[in-house]
Protein backbone atom coordinates (compact mmCIF):
# COMPACT_ATOMS: atom_id res chain seq x y z
CA UNK A 1 0.00 0.00 0.00
CA UNK A 2 1.62 3.10 -1.31
CA UNK A 3 1.99 5.79 1.94
CA UNK A 4 2.74 9.60 1.40
CA UNK A 5 3.36 11.71 4.13
CA UNK A 6 4.22 15.20 3.82
CA UNK A 7 5.66 17.46 6.64
CA UNK A 8 6.85 20.58 7.39
CA UNK A 9 4.45 23.48 6.93
CA UNK A 10 3.50 25.81 9.15
CA UNK A 11 2.94 29.72 9.37
CA UNK A 12 5.57 32.24 8.23
CA UNK A 13 5.57 35.95 7.12
CA UNK A 14 5.72 37.05 3.51
CA UNK A 15 9.15 36.82 2.49
CA UNK A 16 9.89 33.86 4.36
CA UNK A 17 10.87 30.64 3.68
CA UNK A 18 10.32 26.68 4.59
CA UNK A 19 10.49 22.95 3.26
CA UNK A 20 8.12 21.13 2.71
CA UNK A 21 9.18 16.77 2.84
CA UNK A 22 7.47 14.17 1.43
CA UNK A 23 8.25 10.68 2.44
CA UNK A 24 7.18 8.02 0.55
CA UNK A 25 6.39 3.99 2.21
CA UNK A 26 5.23 0.89 0.63
CA UNK A 27 5.61 1.66 -2.75
CA UNK A 28 8.90 1.29 -4.80
CA UNK A 29 10.67 5.44 -4.68
CA UNK A 30 12.95 5.19 -7.94
CA UNK A 31 11.87 5.50 -11.62
CA UNK A 32 8.31 7.90 -10.70
CA UNK A 33 7.16 10.87 -11.50
CA UNK A 34 6.46 13.60 -8.10
CA UNK A 35 5.02 16.28 -7.60
CA UNK A 36 3.82 18.59 -5.15
CA UNK A 37 0.33 20.84 -5.83
CA UNK A 38 -1.38 23.30 -3.95
CA UNK A 39 -4.89 23.78 -3.36
CA UNK A 40 -6.18 27.27 -1.61
CA UNK A 41 -9.67 27.87 -0.13
CA UNK A 42 -12.50 27.83 -3.38
CA UNK A 43 -9.30 26.80 -5.95
CA UNK A 44 -8.21 23.92 -8.18
CA UNK A 45 -5.12 22.10 -7.08
CA UNK A 46 -2.21 23.52 -9.01
CA UNK A 47 0.92 21.56 -10.32
CA UNK A 48 3.78 23.70 -8.48
CA UNK A 49 6.88 21.23 -9.34
CA UNK A 50 7.48 18.02 -10.50
CA UNK A 51 10.54 15.26 -10.35
CA UNK A 52 12.00 12.19 -11.85
CA UNK A 53 13.04 9.98 -9.00
CA UNK A 54 15.64 8.78 -11.30
CA UNK A 55 18.07 10.87 -13.73
CA UNK A 56 16.79 11.56 -16.72
CA UNK A 57 14.39 14.01 -16.58
CA UNK A 58 14.68 17.75 -15.10
CA UNK A 59 12.71 19.12 -13.09
CA UNK A 60 9.72 21.00 -14.24
CA UNK A 61 7.76 23.97 -12.41
CA UNK A 62 4.95 26.36 -12.79
CA UNK A 63 5.67 29.99 -13.91
CA UNK A 64 4.41 30.93 -10.76
CA UNK A 65 6.96 29.46 -8.68
CA UNK A 66 9.89 29.19 -10.91
CA UNK A 67 13.60 30.97 -9.32
CA UNK A 68 11.78 30.56 -5.49
CA UNK A 69 10.70 27.46 -5.54
CA UNK A 70 13.23 24.21 -5.93
CA UNK A 71 11.88 20.63 -5.70
CA UNK A 72 14.79 17.48 -4.93
CA UNK A 73 14.68 14.47 -3.91
CA UNK A 74 17.06 12.25 -1.61
CA UNK A 75 16.63 8.47 -3.00
CA UNK A 76 17.94 7.16 0.29
CA UNK A 77 15.34 8.69 2.34
CA UNK A 78 12.46 7.92 0.05
CA UNK A 79 11.77 11.89 0.16
CA UNK A 80 11.47 14.63 -2.35
CA UNK A 81 11.68 18.02 -1.02
CA UNK A 82 10.13 21.50 -1.97
CA UNK A 83 12.33 24.31 -0.77
CA UNK A 84 9.95 27.51 -0.66
CA UNK A 85 11.70 30.89 -0.52
CA UNK A 86 10.38 34.71 -1.42
CA UNK A 87 7.03 33.11 0.22
CA UNK A 88 3.65 35.78 -0.83
CA UNK A 89 0.18 35.55 0.55
CA UNK A 90 -0.87 33.87 -2.18
CA UNK A 91 1.30 30.95 -1.70
CA UNK A 92 -1.20 30.32 1.19
CA UNK A 93 -3.11 26.59 0.87
CA UNK A 94 -2.68 23.37 1.30
CA UNK A 95 0.26 21.72 -0.40
CA UNK A 96 0.13 17.64 -1.36
CA UNK A 97 2.86 15.37 -3.41
CA UNK A 98 1.40 12.98 -5.12
CA UNK A 99 3.35 9.83 -7.42
CA UNK A 100 2.97 7.72 -10.18
CA UNK A 101 4.76 5.08 -11.17
CA UNK A 102 6.80 5.84 -14.68
CA UNK A 103 7.52 9.10 -16.67
CA UNK A 104 4.06 11.45 -16.48
CA UNK A 105 3.14 13.22 -20.47
CA UNK A 106 2.09 16.33 -18.35
CA UNK A 107 3.58 16.36 -14.92
CA UNK A 108 2.29 19.21 -13.41
CA UNK A 109 -1.21 18.45 -14.16
CA UNK A 110 -2.96 16.28 -11.41
CA UNK A 111 -4.95 13.37 -13.25
CA UNK A 112 -1.44 12.32 -14.17
CA UNK A 113 -1.20 10.84 -10.65
CA UNK A 114 -2.35 8.02 -8.57
CA UNK A 115 -1.19 8.62 -5.36
CA UNK A 116 -1.59 11.49 -3.26
CA UNK A 117 -0.28 12.64 0.51
CA UNK A 118 -2.82 13.94 3.35
CA UNK A 119 -1.35 17.84 2.98
CA UNK A 120 0.44 20.04 4.95
CA UNK A 121 -1.18 23.64 5.15
CA UNK A 122 1.13 26.29 4.65
CA UNK A 123 0.02 30.11 5.54
CA UNK A 124 1.51 33.42 4.54
CA UNK A 125 1.04 36.42 6.58
CA UNK A 126 2.02 39.99 5.15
Amino acid sequence: QARLMETGGGSVQAGGSLRLSCEVSGYPFTRNHMAWFRQGPGSEREGLAAIWTDDGFPPVYADSVKGRFTVSRDNSKNTIYLEMSDLKPEDSGMYYCAAKRGATRYPLQSYEYNYWGQGTQVTVSV
